[in-house]
């Protein structure tokens, strides 16, 4: 290194000293290990602009092991983002620009951390979501031209990643797709958190499975050469056909002199003794805290030349956006989150049959919103044929082509975090990816952090009850629902027909601000009348009355999806025994309960005696019913109809339910 240079990369290393020391808490060794990187990718390899950390072709960089956050956040510092020495002071509290991790997080249009892409912190996850990115990448600059989209997408990633089952799945695809302006840096250390990584990772070789993958791989030995590092970053951006991991060696905690190389550096300050010996072993005022050199500034800063490169694209872009105004509208539209016209009239309302499976009336609704939303790319974990979720008339996603359908192949984790990745690029593209509703136990935690997050994700699950049938109960949801409605900012829809499905998908693309859930069947339910029962409006509204009780009503009967159809079918008989009941279609909680009291006591009166309807487990019914028909147990293998009626979901249980209930 220069001393420049060096100044540089010691700028990183006390920055973290001091905000971990000041803190009490947070993790030194990466930050320490690899402060190299920091200086080089954010102050010089990396195209970005400080002061537009919104632009869209910027490059996208991503740290995937979140608890080294402070790497991050000094890089950022030093290179001009809209953070400061006070916010580095305020690292890990409350109310703080500089969380524990890296989070993704905006408010009122401003993000909390500038420069920030996405959040991190489960292991693995930041390695999908830049395979994700980059799919984003590649697709829009072959639909806009590489004159407004010609960028790259960086990670460091460590051993805890690599180990992480995500990061294998989403690694196997990305070389299956051939994302070549993908390049992870490894952060090879030889320790993780319980100690060396010899205790459960050092038989594999990591660069001879990712020359499996089908990547290109190469190795730095020292994360302190500069030199080596660049020149392998350069490699990596100029092959085109492959994505890239460049094994980088580091020694975790360096310089300090008792924590280097040690578990110890890992997760916890260094202490005062200790971080003052280190500050010396770099040739700083140990008394010193939160100093930065003008030198520093000046080199590390990206300002000019982002600047620069930014202004340039604004140009470019201008004469694009001359040159195509139709594609520029549709560019305009997806970044503001919108289809580029109306759904009005495009998504069907009407269907032929009398009965259809919610599932395969989703599949007409994406055919019909297909060419009106089309920026919208996504794909089933292996299960197209059964969730019904592609584009009809559009292409495949493949090494040769950025089409709209992905295969992602049986990876229902990995999917997760590249779908995430997909909304995090920047808005353009409007990912969704499918499942079986009960293959959510392998997406939670990028179920979850689409909602954290406030993503634009559509979560399409079907299969969505026992009426699976005769695969049994390890492919029979019953505790689906409860979960996916404990995620907080995550609306989950059930709808009960196919029309109700369309006006959810519309609901989906025009209203919701964030990720959204809709679960479908796989049996056929009936297409309710729409002239007899209440207008599916109400599914913007998460509930309304379907079915108005005839006479003096003295109870409700509240249903989702499958059900119901079977809470109309208990309302008939009632009404024959003299008994009137409401019929309450509630598709949405969330929806629902984000409406005024007014609206909401109008639906479900508080007064009313109440039986819910639903084939799943009864928590959280509670809020809305009194009595419950349930799916309190693992399911089993039969037939639909056989296990409808062995567990209860039959017109003559609702009924006597309601007699229980109402007398």
């Amino acid at each position: 290194m220069t001393d420049t240079e060096r100044s540089c990369v010691t700028a990183v290393r006390t920055l973290t000293i001091d905000a971990i020391e000041k803190s009490k808490s947070g993790h030194p060794g990466m930050p320490l290990g690899m402060a190299a990187l920091a200086y080089l990718l954010y102050g010089e390899i990396l195209k970005h602009d400080p002061k537009d950390p919104a632009w869209p072709d910027r490059d996208r960089f991503v740290l995937s092991c979140g608890h080294g956050s402070m790497w991050l956040y000094a890089a950022l510092h030093l290179s001009g983002y809209d953070l400061s020495i006070d916010d580095l002071k305020n690292f890990r509290q409350w109310g703080s620009k500089t969380p524990g991790h890296p989070e993704l997080e905006i408010h009122d249009g401003v993000p909390l951390t500038p420069g920030v892409e996405i959040t991190t912190g489960p292991l693995g996850q930041g390695c999908a979501n830049t395979v994700g990115m980059a799919m984003a990448e590649v697709f829009q600059r072959e639909r806009y031209g590489a004159e407004v989209v010609d960028h790259f997408t960086y990670a460091i990633v460590s051993d805890g990643d690599l180990m992480e089952g995500i990061s294998a799945e989403a690694a196997s695809i990305a070389g299956q797709l051939g994302l070549g302006r993908l390049i992870w840096l490894y952060d090879d250390n030889d320790i993780s958190l319980d100690g060396p990584t010899s205790l459960s990772f050092s038989r594999e070789d990591v660069s001879a499975r990712f020359e499996a993958y089908g990547w290109h791989v190469l190795d730095v030995g020292d994360a302190d050469d500069l030199d080596s590092l660049r020149r392998a970053i350069e490699a990596g951006k100029s092959e085109t056909t492959r994505p890239t991991l460049i094994h980088v060696h580091s020694v975790i905690g360096y310089p300090s002199p008792n924590k280097a190389g040690k578990s110890a550096s890992h997760g916890a300050p260094l202490g005062p003794d200790e971080a003052r010996a280190t500050k010396e072993a770099l040739g700083v005022d140990p008394d010193a805290t939160f100093h930065v050199p003008d030198e520093v500034y000046e080199a590390f800063s990206a300002v000019a030349s982002g600047g620069e490169a930014h202004s340039e694209w604004n140009h470019r872009y201008q004469a694009w956006e001359r040159d195509n105004p139709a594609l520029a509208l549709e560019w305009k539209a997806a970044l503001e989150g919108r289809p580029p016209a109306s759904l009005e009239g495009v998504i069907p309302t009407t269907w032929e049959q009398d009965k259809i499976a919610t599932r395969a009336a989703g599949g007409k609704i994406m055919a019909a919103f297909e060419a009106a939303v089309p920026t919208m790319v996504g794909g089933a974990a292996d299960l197209t044929e059964s969730t019904k979720t592609i584009f009809p008339n559009s292409e495949q996603f493949t090494h040769e082509a950025a089409g709209r359908n992905v295969f992602f192949g049986v990876r229902e984790h990995a999917m997760g975090g590249i779908v995430n990745g997909m909304a995090a690029h920047g808005g353009i593209v409007r990912p969704y990816g499918s499942t079986f509703l009960q293959f959510t136990d392998y997406m939670r935690s990028s179920i979850r952090l689409s909602a954290l997050m406030k993503l634009k994700t559509a979560w399409v699950y079907t299969h969505d009850s026992i009426a699976l049938g005769e695969d049994g109960p390890t492919h029979q949801p019953v505790e689906h629902f409860a979960a996916l409605r404990a995620i907080p900012d995550l609306p989950v829809f059930r709808p009960a027909d196919a029309t109700e499905t369309a006006e959810a998908w519309r609901v989906i693309l025009e209203e919701v601000q964030g990720p959204a859930v809709l679960i479908l069947s796989r049996q056929d339910l009936p297409v309710l009348d729409r002239t007899k029962y209440g207008t599916v409006a109400g599914v913007a509204l998460g509930g309304y009355v379907l079915s108005a009780a005839q006479g003096t009503e003295v109870g409700a009967i509240v249903a989702t999806g499958s059900e119901v159809a079977l809470a109309l079918e208990a309302q008939t008989a009632l009404a024959e025994q003299g008994v009137a009941v409401r019929v309450v279609s509630l598709p949405s909680w969330e929806l629902f309960e984000a409406q005024d009291e007014v609206y909401r006591e109008e639906v479900l009166p508080q007064h009313l005696p109440t039986v819910s309807v639903e084939a799943g487990v009864h928590m959280g019914w509670e809020r809305y019913a009194q009595a419950h028909v349930s799916v309190d147990r693992f399911g089993a293998s039969a037939p639909a109809s056989v296990l409808m009626e062995k567990f209860g979901l039959t017109v003559e249980n609702v009924v006597a339910k309601v007699h229980s209930l109402v007398g």
